[in-house]
């Protein structure tokens, strides 16, 4: 396993991040126990969650008891959940004021049975709750040693640029990372949310890596009759079949599954810091883990871009 610095801070995460949606949803907790035992092994230290997954908090409880078992898990484990999501109707139990974070960290903290969490992050924008008070909260939750780090999720490459400079303006760090969709199909963040994580130092965490597996070899999967395609993913595919059949051949013709091309191109981008992946079972993430093997030249990217084309930095995509 290959680790990095998560963004300019010191902190050192695995090239692969382990995402727990599945946890508790599709995924039964003693198997999920056995998938995050099997990610150790495999090197990966990097652990993703919210506190909305499993339907408000089934996963985060699922990780806790995990901890729980001992083994050191919680030691080698570089923890991030998230906070924003609706946890109950009441109307401050959402979003990001000064209140919601104290009581839903409280809360993750309970579920994960941890004393502290490596990187809480935001896992919305709250366009309602000014900066001021969303960092005071943080530096509190800093200072009391419940948190380490502030990273956000699905933020617009201004909202960045405004955090980051609010928290300066306090001397204090801000965020250290970023979670976006991105992969092959979905690359619109390469407009402005790249440039604005590489100009104020953060890590890059793409999630949907492979665009709900659309880019994992749906159709060799559908000829072999070993997936049956979900209406979303029939609806996607019916618009990208072209472009999946030439990516598909592509993988072919250099030796590699689809799915580990997906994942080994977003590990050759210069701003990504480690893919998220959420496995539903032991193969899926056996599998995933073969990607850090991939070597890419540039023939093979620039083939990939042929076929997906990417973005250029704004304003230069659409202006001049």
């Amino acid at each position: 396993m290959e680790y990095t610095h998560l963004g300019r801070s010191g902190l050192q995460v695995s090239r692969l991040c382990l995402g727990t949606m599945n946890f508790g949803q599709d995924t039964v907790e003693v198997d999920s126990h056995r998938i995050m035992d099997a990610a150790h092994e495999h090197g990966i230290n990097y652990f993703d969650t919210a506190n909305v997954y499993g339907d408000r908090g089934g996963t985060e409880k699922i990780v806790g008891n995990w901890f729980a078992t001992g083994g050191d898990r919680r030691e080698r484990t570089v923890l991030a959940t998230k906070v924003y999501g609706n946890m109950s109707d009441r109307p401050n139990d959402s979003k990001l004021s000064a209140l919601n974070i104290r009581h839903a960290l409280d809360a993750s903290l309970k579920r994960l049975k941890t004393d502290y969490i490596d990187i809480y992050q935001f896992h919305h924008v709250d366009r309602q709750t000014p900066w001021d008070e969303i960092w005071q909260a943080m530096e509190t939750a800093i200072a009391q040693g419940k948190i380490l780090y502030a990273g956000s999720s699905n933020f617009a490459g201004w909202h960045i640029a405004t955090a980051q400079a609010e928290a300066h303006r306090r001397n204090f760090t801000g965020l250290v990372s970023e979670q976006s969709i991105y992969n092959l199909l979905t690359r619109d963040i390469e407009l402005e949310v790249i440039p604005a994580v590489q100009a104020n130092g953060l890590g890059l965490i793409p999630w949907s890596p492979l665009n709900g597996g659309l880019l994992g070899g749906v159709l060799g999967k559908e000829r072999e009759g070993k997936r049956r395609l979900e209406d979303r993913l029939v609806e996607a595919l019916a618009t990208h079949r072209d472009a999946i059949e030439k990516y598909e051949k592509l993988a072919a013709d250099l030796g590699h599954e689809p799915g580990d091309i997906g994942l080994a191109w977003l590990l050759h981008q210069p701003a990504v810091t480690a893919p998220i992946i959420g496995p539903r079972t032991l193969g899926q993430l056996d599998a995933a883990v073969h990607a850090l093997d991939v070597t890419l030249d540039a023939e093979a990217l620039g083939r990939l871009d042929e076929i997906f084309p990417g973005r250029n930095t704004a304003p230069e995509d659409y202006a001049w």
